[in-house]
């Protein structure tokens, strides 16, 4: 009886952390992928990524620090071998690329590439981040997931 609980406990917890049927579990990569804007183009040409907006507000008398509540919407990371995608559809000129380009980044954006205004933006990625969930003891990372 005691194996029959516990087995159905851990079913119980592996089912509701894998489960994405509504909008406030986005515990897998293919939920996120198809939200993403324009799914197909960016699982193709990049990566689907979630995107999260904050304002901070810096006082210098007194000194303070604060910080908007941040939004989160679905967006995706261009690779840069790919950029032709967003310059065929006029969407960033040859000179932002070029700056872009100049300063080792990339492009991201959100909204939908169709429509009147995506937003699209030079974007850094940060060397110094670590993923802790494969950063442990053992664990192998492949040469591709280190540099996108």
């Amino acid at each position: 009886m005691a194996g029959i609980l516990i087995l159905g406990i851990g079913i119980g917890i592996a089912f509701s952390s894998t489960a994405t049927f509504s909008p406030e579990n986005v515990a897998s990569r293919e939920f996120i992928d198809t939200k993403a804007p324009n799914p197909e183009l960016c699982v193709q040409y990049g990566a689907s990524a979630m995107v999260m907006d904050a304002r901070l507000f810096v006082t210098l008398n007194p000194f303070n620090v604060y910080v908007s509540q941040p939004s989160m919407r679905p967006g995706c990371v261009i690779r840069q071998t790919d950029w032709a995608i967003l310059e065929q559809k006029k969407l960033v000129s040859s000179e932002q690329v070029r700056d872009c380009k100049q300063r080792l980044n990339t492009f991201g954006f959100t909204g939908d590439l169709n429509s009147d205004r995506p937003d699209i933006r030079c974007i850094y990625q940060n060397e110094a981040a670590q993923n802790f969930f494969i950063a442990q003891p053992g664990a192998v990372q492949s040469q591709e997931t280190q540099r996108f």
